[in-house]
């Protein structure tokens, strides 16, 4: 059932992108930092945890999953260091996934080649 609920979460988060894209004027570009910033709210409220006991990756893999993490990085810094916690706690949480995400597209940019249009 975990897979089931993943598909449906994350087909659902998607979905509403694909509808703001469709129907409204947002750029790409906004809408993602939208999510971002949806899911920040969410995570520092602390419903987003909710939805990932749910969901699993359905709700962790989206751009809404990396905003709880951020939120919940800042919350566990806060916590141990201060308000200083505030500045460092989103980028020790996420720092493992954003390097992923760069070694990628570097691996990727030397295997690939993009054509002009």
């Amino acid at each position: 059932m975990i897979f089931l609920y993943a598909f449906l979460v994350g087909g659902f988060i998607c979905v509403i992108g694909q509808l703001l894209i469709d129907f409204t004027k947002m750029t790409p570009a906004r809408i993602l930092v939208l999510f971002v910033c949806l899911g920040v709210l969410l995570g520092a409220f602390g419903w987003y945890d909710k939805l990932v006991d749910i969901a699993g990756a359905g709700a962790t893999v989206p751009l809404t999953g990396f905003g709880n993490s951020l939120a919940l990085g800042v919350k566990q810094a806060v916590k141990e260091d201060g308000l200083i916690g505030v500045i460092t706690g989103g980028f020790t949480a996420c720092a493992g996934g954003v390097t992923v995400a760069i070694i990628s597209g570097l691996i990727v940019s030397f295997i690939a080649r993009p054509k002009d249009k």
